[in-house]
C-alpha cells in the first residue's frame, strides 16, 4: 500500500520525517538505497521539486549520500547520536530501543541517595533513596558511542523489579513502567549542551586523549499530570550530532 499524505503537516515535512525516522531507527540501514525523486513523487503524490527538496535536506543532515551507480543511499551513522527522543520513537514504532547492531550494557542498578539535582528533577527530598541505572551503548563496530544514567523514584522498585536488576530491560524502561506500574509517559524534554569530559567519562567512551569535549544531555519523561517518570543524564562524543524538528505554532 502506498503511503498517503495527511493534511496536518506540509507534504514536504511528512516525507522528510518519514525517511528520517526510517534511517534513525535503522529500518533503512547504512548503504540501503533511498527512494529516488521519481519514486518519492509517485509514492507520495508530490511534485519532483518537493521530492528533490526532501533528498537535499537529508544530504544536508548527512543522513544520505550520492553513490555512483546506486543513486542515493543511507550514509554511515558513525557520527549520529541516538537521543532519548530517537530511542523512544523507535520503541513506539518498531518495538526496538536501538537500531540494528547497536546494544547496551548495564553497568549498575540499585538504590542510592538522591543528589540535589536528581531530587529536584524527581520531586523528592535530597538524600532520599532513588533508583539509579547506569549503561554504556555500543555501535555496530563494538565501540562505545554514549553513556547514560537513568533515575526513578524508589517506589517503582517494588512495582517494576527489573529496574533494580543489572540487566537490560527489553523494550525500554518506560514500556516496563507502563506495563507493570500503569504509569505512562505523555511528554518529554531534552536539555542539550557541551562540556569537557572527566577522566571517568573519557574512559567509558574509550577516549585516550584529554581534554576533549562531550555532547551532554538531560532528559525527563512526564505523565499526563506533569509528574516525572524518569530523569536521565547522558553524554557522547562531541563530534556527534542529534537532529530535532519543530513547527511554528498554528492557530
Amino acid at each position: 500500500m502506498s503511503p498517503e499524505i495527511a493534511r496536518s503537516l506540509p507534504p514536504y515535512m511528512q516525507v522528510l520525517t518519514h525517511l528520517r525516522e526510517q534511517i534513525v531507527s535503522g529500518r533503512l540501514a547504512e548503504g540501503d538505497t533511498v527512494p529516488s525523486e521519481r519514486q518519492l513523487a509517485a509514492d507520495w503524490g508530490i511534485s519532483r521539486a518537493t521530492a528533490a527538496k526532501v533528498l537535499n535536506e537529508l544530504r544536508h543532515e548527512k543522513l544520505v549520500t550520492a553513490k555512483q551507480g546506486s543513486g542515493t543511499v543511507v550514509a554511515s551513522r558513525a557520527t549520529l547520536h541516538h537521543s532519548p527522543s530517537d530511542r523512544l520513537q523507535s520503541a513506539e514504532t518498531t518495538g526496538r530501543i536501538y537500531p540494528p547492531g547497536h546494544y547496551a550494557k548495564i553497568l549498575s542498578a540499585g538504590l542510592e541517595p538522591a543528589p540535589a539535582r536528581v531530587a529536584l528533577a524527581l520531586g523528592v527530598e535530597e538524600g532520599e533513596d532513588v533508583i539509579r541505572r547506569r549503561r554504556v551503548t555500543y555501535g555496530e563496530d563494538g565501540v562505545p558511542v554514549s553513556a547514560s544514567t537513568s533515575w526513578f523514584v524508589a517506589e517503582l522498585g517494588e512495582q517494576v523489579p527489573k529496574l533494580l536488576q543489572c540487566e537490560r530491560v527489553v523494550g525500554g524502561t518506560p514500556k516496563a513502567i507502563e506495563e507493570y506500574a500503569g504509569w505512562s509517559w505523555q511528554d518529554g524534554q531534552d536539555l542539550v549542551g557541551a562540556r569537557l569530559a572527566t577522566e571517568e567519562e573519557a574512559d567509558l567512551l574509550g577516549i585516550t586523549e584529554l581534554p576533549v569535549a562531550l555532547l551532554v544531555g538531560y532528559n525527563s519523561l512526564f505523565d499526563a499530570e506533569g509528574k516525572v517518570i524518569e530523569y536521565g543524564e547522558y553524554f557522547t562524543h562531541g563530534d556527534r550530532f542529534t537532529c530535532y524538528t519543530y513547527r511554528r505554532p498554528r492557530d
